[in-house]
């Protein structure tokens, strides 16, 4: 598994066995916004034309508020 991945699962609530997480205490809901948060920051991240675009059609498809 994606070690970044695992993070978001752990903050959202997963639990760890070793190297493996148990999704069974997971916010699902929580995990998708942790997600969609790193996809927001990625595009912010990049200095092209266009990264704004990005970033608020992320937001409007998700429905999100950062």
């Amino acid at each position: 598994m994606n070690q970044r991945i695992k993070v978001l699962a752990i903050q959202a609530g997963a639990g760890e066995w070793g190297d493996s997480v148990i999704p069974a205490m997971m916010n699902i809901e929580k995990f998708a916004e942790l997600i969609i948060g790193e996809c927001i920051r990625l595009c912010d991240q990049v200095d092209v034309v266009g990264a704004d675009e990005c970033i608020d059609n992320i937001k409007e498809h998700f429905e999100v508020e950062e």
